[in-house]
């Protein structure tokens, strides 16, 4: 048998979609708001009812099922005994219509809760900010938006960049004045205590700037948006004797090494007060003025209006409000700079 008349067209076989499709308009030609009209035309089958539906007048419907009949090429409503009764193509269109007006209507109302949101945020913040902030962010987070994952950067290097650039969504940490195009909020200030074990043989001396000054320091590695380097920077005009034994990246670690040690570490005192639940250790006030320690949030103007970041934006300065009683940690509202 020869097949060849098959390969070409054939006069009685038509390729319905296709033509169908050939035979639709372009979206850009189509008022959207038609398809809420045929919702509800669809659900009423009756025009005036439809029309009362979604505000409309009867005559402005029946121009609407005009202008749908045309767009779908079908009848879509056709009259029978009891009214109205749908086309097999209004029918299908029926089935395919919540879920698209439905997304529609997500896109442009933004009317989900944060309970329903599935969504990833990530945050630049060092290792001595995480240890403060997330234990009480995180049952926050989990108890009203169970679907969002929040992924932790430590490293602040170059984090205007990354906000800008949408590869973090907010930093945290030792940041000043925001520069334009950035925003900011404060979170809390602090000031700088010093980490001993709970049996340093300094503690039964008279703590002062010379007993101080003595002590053998351990030093946090930070980059150089962290205010450590500062107080570094302070402490060596004391002119400490072996002035660094030990830098280590993470404020935990050097916690640790401080428990068994003599060294001394100055740290926060949030962070200081959270290490001393965990470990032998005790905060000291340092015999020295050292400039205060200030916390806050920046992220970029391109997510500053987004109702998630600024959901998420209060949530962190609310697990960041410390407590009650705590002097010298009022946070304030966002700011530009």
């Amino acid at each position: 048998m020869d097949h060849s008349v098959w390969k070409g067209s054939h006069p009685f076989i038509v390729d319905s979609d296709a033509a169908q499709q050939r035979q639709m308009p372009r979206l850009t030609s189509i008022d959207l708001n038609l398809l809420v009209e045929l919702e509800a035309l669809l659900q009423y089958r009756n025009i005036t009812h439809a029309a009362q539906h979604i505000g409309r007048s009867q005559p402005a419907m029946s121009r609407a099922l005009s202008r749908l009949r045309g767009i779908f090429n079908d009848d879509l409503l056709v009259r029978g005994s009891r009214g109205f009764v749908p086309t097999p193509r209004a029918e299908r269109l029926g089935k395919m219509l919540p879920s698209v007006l439905n997304a529609i209507r997500e896109m442009v109302n933004r009317s989900l809760s944060p309970r329903d949101m599935r969504w990833k945020a990530t945050i630049a913040i060092p290792d001595h900010q995480a240890l403060i902030l997330l234990p009480r962010l995180l049952p926050r987070l989990h108890e009203r938006t169970p679907h969002l994952d929040i992924v932790t950067n430590p490293l602040l290097d170059c984090a205007l960049r990354r906000l800008e650039q949408g590869e973090i969504d907010l930093a945290v940490g030792q940041i000043g004045a925001a520069p334009p195009g950035f925003l900011r909020r404060k979170l809390y200030a602090d000031r700088f205590t010093c980490l001993l074990r709970h049996d340093h043989p300094v503690l039964e001396q008279e703590w002062s700037i010379g007993s101080f000054a003595e002590l053998r320091h351990a030093s946090i590695l930070s980059d150089a948006n962290d205010r450590f380097g500062q107080v570094y920077d302070v402490l060596s005009k004391l002119e400490l004797s072996d002035r660094y034994p030990i830098a280590v990246s993470n404020v935990l670690t050097a916690a640790v090494v401080i428990a068994a040690t003599d060294l001394v570490l100055v740290v926060p005192h949030r962070i200081a007060t959270q290490l001393a639940t965990m470990l032998p250790l005790v905060v000291l006030d340092p015999p020295v003025q050292l400039m205060p320690y200030e916390v806050a949030l920046i992220w970029h103007e391109r997510s500053h209006r987004d109702p998630e970041h600024q959901w998420l934006r209060q949530e962190i300065a609310a697990a960041a409000r410390p407590d009650r009683n705590a002097p010298n940690t009022k946070s304030n509202g966002e700011e530009t700079g």
